[in-house]
């Protein structure tokens, strides 16, 4: 009795959330009041805590070095932040990772949801969007204006660690893979191993955020906020739900990070081959490698979406095919389910608002990155020269 009173209560609560957009209004602007509260309530006290303690007694070793090497009338000069790995520790590049990854991810916000929309394969009919442009104009219209914000409190939380991971890791083992494949040059081949690894841990944090986040984008969803959406889910699919597109982000993510890498270095040793803090050059070379591994990965996120989102006249129309499947799981029944429902045109829906979201989501996540790596490196390398002058006073 108690199952089938909560069945009940659920199924009004769906029909109630996805026919009211003023409540996913509501909710949503609440979910952008409280990230407004958290991040601007700790930022300060973050930095304050980590920027004195980042290196470590490892770096200390090389003051000696560093400052012998240098004179008063090299003092001020732009700082080679990318000559100093001694001075960038681990935890400069996750909180530098951290930082952009939030960044990025709460600026394209909106932007997502329409690309996260426009790769339905059997939208609702009130749901069908000419371009980008289209869509957002009318979900702010029909929905309210906090509507394609729902769900970023979600991605904030998830992509601080993810981000933070993915930057560190790809840091040191472009170092460590560099120095043994082509010492003291840059290594195209230690770029994309480095990014391989980077994506394996991002995608492990990051891939239930992604399913609750998909989840409350899409048109009438039926999830008054993020704890309702993480519990609902866990109750009627069990945990496997958060990692069942797992092995197809992988798939999807490792090439695309591979691309992004090596396009990424490749552009900098053209536009910046010295190195130097130059963001113009950051954000350039951020955007096209954005945009050529966006394009051309569409086909595996189209099939991402759909496993994440679990679209209800997708798994219909799979369930009166096949007759034993209540759900999509897997990569091959997700490329069979949209190549039956879309074609060959199916696998690049959205790749409009794709391409859109990646470039500047690219450019503000590599120049933030470069920015905060750049500016806590510089602090810790002056830090490091006070205390040398100290000691030697």
């Amino acid at each position: 009795m108690e199952a089938d009173g909560f069945v009940r209560k659920r199924r009004m609560t769906a029909e109630t959330a996805g026919s009211d957009a003023g409540v996913a209004g509501a909710s949503a602007g609440a979910e952008v009041r409280w990230l407004g509260g958290r991040f601007w309530g700790v930022s300060e006290s973050i930095v304050s805590s980590l920027t004195p303690r980042i290196g470590g007694e490892s770096q200390l070793q090389s003051v000696d070095v560093v400052c012998a090497a240098q004179d008063a009338q090299t003092e001020d000069l732009d700082l080679d932040y990318e000559g100093l790995p001694q001075g960038a520790s681990t935890s400069t590049h996750m909180l530098a990772g951290a930082v952009a990854g939030i960044m990025e991810h709460c600026l394209m916000f909106p932007i997502d949801c329409v690309k996260t929309r426009m790769q339905s394969l059997q939208p609702d009919p009130a749901a069908h969007y000419k371009n980008v442009m289209d869509a957002l104009r009318r979900i702010v219209a029909a929905e309210g204006v906090w509507r394609p914000l729902r769900g970023l409190n979600a991605t904030a939380i998830g992509a601080g660690p993810a981000h933070a991971l993915y930057f560190a890791s790809y840091e040191k083992l472009k170092k460590t893979l560099s120095d043994t494949i082509h010492p003291g040059a840059n290594s195209h081949l230690a770029n994309g191993a480095a990014g391989c690894v980077a994506t394996l841990l991002h995608d492990a944090a990051m891939n239930p955020t992604e399913v609750v986040k998909q989840r409350m984008q899409m048109y009438k969803s039926p999830y008054r906020g993020v704890l309702d959406c993480v519990r609902a889910v866990w109750q009627r699919e069990g945990p496997a739900a958060f990692y069942r597109s797992y092995t197809t982000q992988l798939t999807m993510n490792v090439p695309f990070q591979v691309l992004h890498f090596m396009t990424y270095e490749y552009l900098q040793e053209l536009l910046n081959p010295h190195r130097l803090y130059n963001p113009s050059s950051h954000m350039l070379s951020g955007a096209l490698a954005g945009a050529i591994a966006a394009a051309a990965t569409t086909p595996l996120d189209v099939c991402k979406t759909l496993l994440n989102t679990q679209e209800s006249h997708a798994l219909s129309s799979s369930s009166q095919s096949q007759g034993a499947h209540r759900q999509i799981s897997g990569l091959v029944h997700a490329f069979r389910t949209v190549y039956r429902l879309g074609g060959l045109q199916g696998f690049f829906k959205g790749v409009q608002a794709r391409v859109i979201y990646q470039m500047p989501s690219t450019a503000i996540s590599w120049s933030v990155y470069e920015f905060f790596k750049y500016g806590l490196t510089k602090h810790q390398h002056n830090n490091m020269r006070i205390q040398h002058i100290k000691a030697e006073g």
